[in-house]
């Protein structure tokens, strides 16, 4: 065994935990490390800002089920990552972040960019260290990997300080982080679906973390053998066939009010991976957390995220595909098949298109992109009034062809969309964006140049912060204040990053500029919307 940096230690441990690609933006901190990838067949995407490249690593753990990994120089390169570590954290996704930091020997003296990570990163995800032996490196990085991806999986942050990349040491390497596997025992699973077919109105509710095309083909399995209805939570639409009967929407912002009574009404919820938080009751008014008034049966794989909020009558801490998994061959029926047909029934309805003023309608431009691309294209969007035209009209077909933050976070979807292209290069990927979402991450346009991701970016262009506006008007009308946008010329700024731009200013333009987008390249299609909507979008998506 030969001696090592720092550096080099920590990209052979990368490579025997399987990781082929991460995301940085390079810093004098970590140059060790940036030499130790040198030597491995590790892809390094450099980005613009340290967010937008938190954001691409979170939606490729997002995408892969592996946790993202991301490189950041210390001080302001480590704050710029924690909107994206926020993400992780809310969305419950794997990540394994590596901050660089002051040398040892300079601890403690307010050092250039000198934070405690511990302290500033702790509130924000699973587990926040500092390594301070480099001899010690295999053993952080294998804790970390194994953090990151058990029970309720999430972001880990490591701190590296440069003399401590940057020195030798002779230590052997460890080997892949072996997550233990949580057996369900059939007999288990199944005494939960049977006290929830006892029930006159139940609900399945999917959601949460650790998902498959596996687990989503045997949910659709289920609901089929049973009868039972299926709901999914915020941003989690990919978890079945948004086409199969039993399918009765998504419990998020915007949600079909008559699923939010449903909800309400039902006698018995099976929970399969969501939390069930705010969101999912619009503001724990559907469910009381006091008074639920209802039998719940809680599936997750963290015991300690159960009965967090609501109390459960039954639960199993087992990731959801598993159970699943353990309900293969169940049998039994729901008592009333009305309940899930008039559910799906009201899901059809909310998908009907209702007209929004002006020339260019989004729910129109919503559902011509779903409709054409059906199955085939993997989607993006960050927040904003856009967003929720999106969640309403847009039908997913395939798992993990929704990416999205279920932190609600702006400025997501252009990073997310540039790794759904690298991990998926054969794939359309569409990014939804709001002119104020877009300008937080435009920068990474020149990631998606530079590393070949021909993505189509929609931008719905009200010149304002639309979701605040539409409050701001309902709250406090006639009083207009910091929500007024400046926007670029698009056609203009997709061309001087080398791509197209398209504007649309009637619905005849937007099947042409696809028919061009799909030829390949980069483009951006600017949507002229009629700010006139907004005061009509908070009725039309209530």
């Amino acid at each position: 065994m030969s001696k090592r940096h720092g550096g080099k230690i920590l990209a052979d441990q990368l490579a025997i935990n399987g990781v082929r690609r991460v995301f940085s933006v390079p810093g004098e901190s970590f140059l060790a490390a940036l030499d130790g990838l040198y030597d491995h067949d590790i892809e390094n995407i450099v980005c613009r800002q340290e967010g937008g490249a938190a954001m691409m690593a979170e939606a490729t753990a997002k995408l892969t089920g592996k946790p993202g990994v991301l490189f950041v120089t210390r001080g302001p390169g480590a704050t710029n990552a924690a909107s994206g570590l926020h993400v992780a954290m809310q969305d419950q996704t794997p990540m394994v972040v590596f901050v660089g930091q002051v040398a040892l020997r300079d601890r403690d003296r307010g050092a250039f960019q000198e934070v405690d990570y511990r302290r500033f990163f702790s509130p924000l995800v699973k587990w926040a260290a500092e390594v301070e032996t480099t001899a010690r490196l295999p053993e952080y990085i294998a804790r970390a990997f194994h953090v990151a991806q058990s029970g309720r999986p999430g972001p880990v942050v490591l701190a590296l300080p440069e003399d401590v990349l940057s020195a030798e040491a002779d230590v052997p390497d460890l080997g892949p982080a072996q997550i233990p596997q949580q057996s369900v025992d059939p007999a288990t699973a199944r005494s939960l679906l049977d006290r929830l077919l006892a029930h006159e109105r139940p609900m399945i509710v999917a959601g949460g973390p650790g998902w498959s095309q596996q687990a989503q083909l045997d949910l659709q399995a289920l609901a089929e053998a049973t009868g039972l209805p299926i709901a999914v939570t915020f941003r989690r639409q990919d978890y079945i066939d948004n086409g199969h009967p039993n399918y009765i929407g998504d419990l998020g912002v915007g949600m079909n009010p008559r699923l939010g009574q449903r909800l309400r009404d039902a006698d018995a919820l099976l929970i399969l991976g969501a939390r069930m938080g705010e969101t999912a009751t619009n503001g724990y008014t559907l469910m009381d957390p006091a008074n639920p008034a209802k039998t719940i049966l809680h599936v997750h794989p963290d015991p300690d995220e159960i009965g967090t909020v609501y109390q459960p009558s039954a639960s199993l801490a087992a990731p959801a595909p598993a159970v699943l998994a353990a309900l293969c061959g169940a049998n039994g029926k729901i008592k009333d098949a009305g309940w899930t047909r008039q559910a799906r029934a009201d899901y059809e309805a909310w998908q009907l298109p209702q007209e929004t003023p002006g020339a260019v309608k989004m729910e129109q431009v919503v559902r011509l992109i779903s409709d054409r691309y059906d199955g085939r294209a993997l989607y993006t969007n960050g927040a904003g009034n856009y967003a929720a035209f999106v969640h309403r009209y847009a039908r997913y077909r395939g798992y993990k062809t929704q990416v999205a933050p279920t932190s609600g976070s702006m400025g997501y979807g252009l990073p997310a969309a540039i790794a759904a292209k690298l991990q998926h290069p054969d794939r359309p990927v569409i990014c939804f964006a709001g002119d104020g979402c877009l300008q937080m991450t435009l920068q990474e346009l020149s990631t998606a140049r530079q590393f070949g991701a021909d993505i189509i970016v929609i931008i719905a262009n009200n010149g304002r912060y639309g979701t605040i506006r539409m409050h701001q008007e309902n709250h406090y009308p006639g009083r207009v204040s910091g929500t007024e946008l400046f926007n670029p010329d698009y056609v203009r700024l997709a061309q001087s990053y080398g791509g197209t731009g398209h504007l649309v200013t009637e619905m005849a333009h937007l099947a042409p500029a696809l028919d061009v987008a799909d030829r390949g390249g980069l483009h951006l299609i600017e949507l002229r919307l009629d700010p006139a909507m907004l005061s009509t979008t908070r009725n039309l998506l209530a």
